[in-house]
C-alpha cells in the first residue's frame, strides 16, 4: 500500500507522467508479490529519475513491508476546503472498489478523516501545534465485501508543522530589582527571561534576542542573556531613587518580521551611606524653668542625614561647654533627635545660662566613602535659666530633736529654719501640718520656728513624733515649703513594775515544805539605758506568814516556796500572796501584786486532779413518804390555778363587739383581694356610709345593738336639719360630737362605762370637699349610676347597689 501527502503530489511537477508510470509499475510488482508499500514524504518530495530509481528500487528491497515517514500538516490553516493530508493506497485495490480503506487512531474521524474507496486523507479541523505536535494514526485495507483485511494494520504519524504565530511572554514580568547607588559601570542589575511557545527545532521562530526600550542612558540589557545591568556610574539615591524600563523580547532572532514581547523592570537605587549629618543651624537658644525637675527633657534639636534606615541612625554628644555634669544628651531611636535631660537641679541665683558643644556623628560609616569627608557635624547650644518664685527652702530638710516625757508643756524642743532662695528674700512664716499631728503635742513660733511642747508626753504611747513642719512667704503665702521634725520622746521611770503575766499555782496537798511552787518574773513598760533589774519581797503583811516564804533569783525573777506541808482542801482551799516588785530606775518605782495559790488534790505524780472549794453533800436524803408529799402540794396548786383561770374566763364577758364585728368608723385594712362584683360576703357595703346621708338615723355605728333605740334628734326649725357640710366651722366639730354622745347615752347596749370612742371625721374645712369614693352613696350626690343596667349581667351587682340609691332608700 502506498501513501503519498500532498507535497509530494506538488513536488513531482513536470514529472507526473514518470511518476504515474512508476507507481503503476509498483503496483504491479506488489500485486505480483502480494505485499504493500508506502512513498514516503521525505523521498516523495524529491525530483529526477535518480528518486524514482531510489524509490523503484526500495520498494523491491522491503517487500510484503509497510515504510512509514513522518506526514506534515501546516499548522493554523485557514482555507475554507479541509486540508488535504495524503494518500493511502494498496497494491491489491484494482481501482474498482474492492478494497475499502479504515482510519484509526488519534483525531480518526474527528480530525481526520479518509475517503474509504480512494485512500484520500484530510484535515478537517485547524491544527495549533503548541496544542498538540503530532498525531498517531493506524491505516487498515480491508477488503470491501468481506470486511476482511488485506494488508496488515501499521501505525504512521502526521506532524504539524510550526509556523510563528506566538510572540516571546516574560512568565515572572514585571520585574522589581535594587541596585546599590553609587555603582560602578556595569554593575549587574537582574536578568529577564522571556519564552517563545513556537517550535525552537524548527527555524528562528523561538530564538528570542532582548533589546531595551525605555531607560536608556542609565541602564543596558544584553541581547542573548538578559542581563540587565548599569550604563552609568555614580547614580545618586539622593537625585533620583527609582527608575522605570521596557525590556523587548523579539523572535526570529530580530528580524524583520518576528513578533516581540516587552516587559517592565523598576529599578530601586538602594541607600548607602555617602551622605555625612548637618546641622540646619550653628548655634541653639533655648529657655529652661529653674524649677524643671531632674531627668526632665530641656530640649530637642536634630541634624539632618540625607541618607535613610541605618545609615541615617546617629549619636548625639557633649563635646565641650560649662555644664557637661548638668546636662546630658541622649538621641532619639525612632526620630534620630538628639534629647538634652537635666541631671542637676538648675538655681537661677547661682548661674543664669549655660553653653553646649554638641556632636553628632553617623553611627554606621562606609570606608570607601571616607574621602567625602568626616560623618559628624558640629552646633552650640545656649540654655537659658528662666526665674520663677520658689518655695521657701529649709536648711535641713530633716531635724532630728530630742525631748523627755517628763517635760513640761512649753518646754522648748528645739527649732527650724528656711529661707526664701529668690532675689525677693521674702519673710518666712512656719507653722505644723497638724496631719502628721493629729492631737496637737507640738507648737512652733511662726515667726522664729522654735518649737515646743502643747501636751504632757508619754514615750510609753508614742515613742517618736514625725511631724511637718510648712514655711510660707509672707508676700505670698501660696509659695509653702516642707521640711519634717523628728522628735524623739527620751524615757523617764515613769511605770512600776508588774506580773509578766497573769499566774495561775497550784498547790498540791502533799506538798512538802520548801517546795517550789511557782517561778514568776516581771515587766516595765519603761527602758533604762541599762536594761531592767526587779527585786522580789513578799509584802508587809505576808512577810510573817507561816505557809509561804519567796526567794529572789537575782536574774529578775522570784521563786515562791512553801514553809509548811498538810495543806488540806476543806480547811482553805485558796491562798492570797502579796508579792512587792521594785525597780532599779532613778527614783525607783514598785507595785505590789497579789498571787493567787490554788490547794489541789494531786495523784501520786504531782499532778492535779482538783482544786478549789470542796463541794459539801446532804447527811441523808429525803423519806419517800415526804418526796411523795411535796409531790402532792405542787399538784394541788396547778389544780387550783387552772380552777380559778377557767371561772373568771366564764364570768368574763365581752363588754364590746370583738374586733371583726367592730363596725365604728374606723379605717379597715385588708390585705387580701376580692372576688369582684359577684362577691358579696367580703364586706357589708352598709358599713361604708357617709356621715351626712341621714341625719335621724340613730343606730350606733361601732356595736350592733340588740333592742332598737327610741331616741330621736330634735327638728330643725325647717323642717330639714342641717348636714354637716352646711355648719359653720366652729360648730361643726361641737354638734358632730354632740351628736355622738346622745347615741351613746341612750343605746342600751353601749357598755355602762366611760369608753374611748374613735370617729374619723375629717370636717368640711377641704374646698375640694371629700375624696373619697364613698361620698357617691350619699343621697345628694350629683351622680347618676343608671348607665350601669346597660352594661350587662356583670355590672348588676354595680347597678344595684347605686342605680336605685333614690327609689329604695338604701339606709331606710
Amino acid at each position: 500500500m502506498v501513501l503519498m501527502d500532498h507535497h509530494q503530489m506538488r513536488s513531482f511537477g513536470p514529472c507526473v507522467c514518470r511518476a504515474v508510470w512508476l507507481f503503476a509499475a509498483a503496483l504491479l510488482s506488489l500485486r505480483a508479490t502480494g505485499s504493500l508499500g508506502l512513498t514516503p514524504h521525505a523521498e516523495a518530495s524529491q525530483t529526477g529519475t535518480q528518486a524514482d530509481g531510489d524509490m523503484w528500487e526500495k520498494h523491491h528491497r522491503q517487500k510484503r513491508s509497510w515504510v512509514w515517514n513522518q506526514f506534515f500538516v501546516l499548522e493554523e490553516y485557514t482555507g475554507s476546503e479541509p486540508l488535504y493530508v495524503g494518500k493511502l493506497h494498496s497494491d491489491v485495490d484494482n481501482g474498482e472498489g474492492n478494497v475499502k480503506y479504515i482510519l484509526l487512531g488519534e483525531g480518526a474521524s474527528s480530525i481526520f478523516t479518509i475517503d474509504e474507496n480512494t485512500g484520500d486523507i484530510h484535515a478537517t479541523k485547524r491544527l495549533d501545534r503548541e496544542v498538540q505536535a503530532y498525531y498517531t494514526l493506524r491505516a487498515q485495507a480491508v477488503d470491501s465485501e468481506t470486511h476482511r483485511p488485506v494488508e496488515p494494520e501499521s501505525e504512521f504519524v502526521v506532524k504539524v508543522q510550526d509556523i510563528n504565530d506566538n510572540e516571546p511572554k516574560f512568565p515572572n514580568g514585571p520585574y522589581t530589582a535594587g541596585v546599590s547607588e553609587m555603582s560602578p559601570l556595569g554593575t549587574q542589575v537582574v536578568q529577564v527571561s522571556a519564552t517563545d511557545a513556537d517550535d525552537p527545532t524548527y527555524g528562528n521562530s523561538a530564538r528570542v534576542i532582548y533589546s531595551i526600550i525605555e531607560g536608556q542612558p542609565y541602564f543596558s540589557v544584553e541581547p542573548k542573556t538578559g542581563i540587565v545591568r548599569t550604563a552609568l556610574p555614580n547614580m545618586d539615591r539622593e537625585t533620583r531613587d527609582q527608575y522605570l524600563l521596557v525590556i523587548q523580547a523579539k523572535d526570529m532572532v530580530g528580524q524583520m518580521g518576528g513578533l516581540s514581547g516587552t516587559t517592565s523592570v523598576t529599578v530601586l537605587l538602594e541607600d548607602i551611606n555617602d551622605n555625612p549629618p548637618r546641622f540646619s543651624s550653628k548655634s541653639y537658644e533655648y529657655t529652661v524653668l529653674e524649677s524643671l525637675p531632674v531627668a526632665s527633657v530641656v530640649a530637642k534639636l536634630k541634624a539632618a542625614d540625607e541618607d535613610e534606615g541605618s545609615n541615617a541612625e546617629m549619636d548625639y554628644r557633649i563635646v565641650d561647654g560649662d555644664g557637661p555634669s548638668v546636662f546630658n544628651i541622649t538621641t532619639d531611636e525612632e526620630t534620630q533627635e538628639g534629647v538634652i535631660i537635666l541631671q542637676k537641679p538648675l538655681d537661677f541665683e547661682t548661674k543664669k545660662n549655660y553653653t553646649l558643644k554638641v556632636e553628632a556623628t553617623n553611627r554606621y560609616i562606609d570606608p570607601q566613602f571616607l574621602t567625602y569627608g568626616p560623618f559628624s557635624d558640629t552646633t552650640t547650644v545656649k540654655l537659658i535659666v528662666e526665674d520663677i518664685n520658689e518655695p521657701p527652702v529649709f536648711a535641713m530638710s530633716i531635724s532630728k530633736m530630742v525631748v523627755s516625757e517628763a517635760a513640761k508643756v512649753g518646754t522648748v524642743i528645739g527649732s527650724v529654719s528656711a529661707r526664701d532662695p529668690d532675689l525677693t528674700k521674702s519673710g518666712i512664716r512656719y507653722s505644723i501640718d497638724r496631719n502628721t499631728d493629729l492631737e496637737r503635742f507640738f507648737n512652733v513660733d511662726a515667726t522664729s520656728g522654735v518649737i515646743s511642747t502643747a501636751k504632757p508626753l508619754d514615750r510609753e504611747v508614742n515613742s517618736v513624733h514625725n511631724i511637718t513642719i510648712f514655711a510660707m512667704e509672707s508676700q505670698d503665702p501660696s509659695q509653702v515649703g516642707r521640711g519634717v521634725a523628728v522628735i524623739t520622746v527620751m524615757d523617764i521611770n515613769d511605770n512600776a513594775p508588774m506580773f509578766a503575766i497573769e499566774y495561775e499555782t497550784l498547790l498540791c496537798e502533799n506538798s512538802a515544805p520548801g517546795q517550789v511552787i511557782q517561778t514568776i518574773s516581771a515587766v516595765d513598760k519603761d527602758e533604762p539605758p541599762g536594761g531592767h533589774r526587779f527585786f522580789f519581797s513578799l509584802a508587809v503583811p505576808a512577810t510573817s506568814n507561816l505557809n509561804f516564804t519567796l526567794r529572789d533569783n537575782k536574774d529578775n525573777t522570784a521563786s515562791v516556796l512553801t514553809k509548811r506541808g498538810g495543806f488540806r482542801r476543806r480547811e482553805q482551799s485558796v491562798y492570797r500572796l502579796p508579792v512587792l516588785m521594785v525597780d532599779s530606775g532613778m527614783p525607783a518605782l514598785s507595785s505590789t501584786n497579789t498571787l493567787l495559790v490554788q490547794v489541789c488534790d494531786c495523784d501520786s505524780d504531782g499532778v492535779p486532779q482538783a482544786c478549789g472549794a470542796v463541794a459539801y453533800s446532804l447527811p441523808a436524803g429525803l423519806s419517800t413518804g415526804a418526796l411523795m408529799a411535796i409531790l402532792g402540794c405542787i399538784l394541788t396548786l396547778l389544780v387550783l390555778v387552772l380552777l380559778i383561770v377557767t371561772v373568771r374566763k366564764r364570768r368574763k364577758e365581752p363588754l364590746i363587739l370583738e374586733d371583726e364585728r367592730d363596725i365604728r368608723e374606723n379605717i379597715v385594712r385588708y390585705d387580701d383581694e376580692g372576688g369582684g362584683e359577684e362577691d358579696t360576703e367580703a364586706f357589708d357595703m352598709v358599713t361604708l356610709r357617709n356621715l351626712n346621708i341621714i341625719r335621724d338615723h340613730t343606730t350606733r355605728r361601732d356595736v350592733t345593738p340588740d333592742t332598737p333605740t327610741f331616741f330621736h334628734y330634735p327638728s330643725h326649725p325647717s323642717g330639714n336639719r342641717l348636714t354637716y357640710k352646711t355648719l359653720p366651722d366652729n360648730v361643726l366639730f361641737r354638734e358632730f360630737i354632740w351628736d355622738r354622745l346622745k347615741e351613746a347615752d341612750v343605746d342600751p347596749s353601749a357598755p355602762p362605762y366611760d369608753s374611748l370612742q374613735t370617729y374619723a371625721f375629717e370636717g368640711s374645712g377641704s374646698i375640694a370637699e371629700s375624696l373619697s369614693s364613698l361620698e357617691s352613696l350619699s343621697t345628694d350626690s350629683e351622680q347618676n349610676y343608671d348607665y350601669l343596667s346597660s352594661w350587662g349581667p356583670r355590672f348588676k351587682k354595680l347597678a344595684d347597689l347605686y342605680g336605685n340609691i333614690e327609689g329604695n332608700g338604701f339606709f331606710s
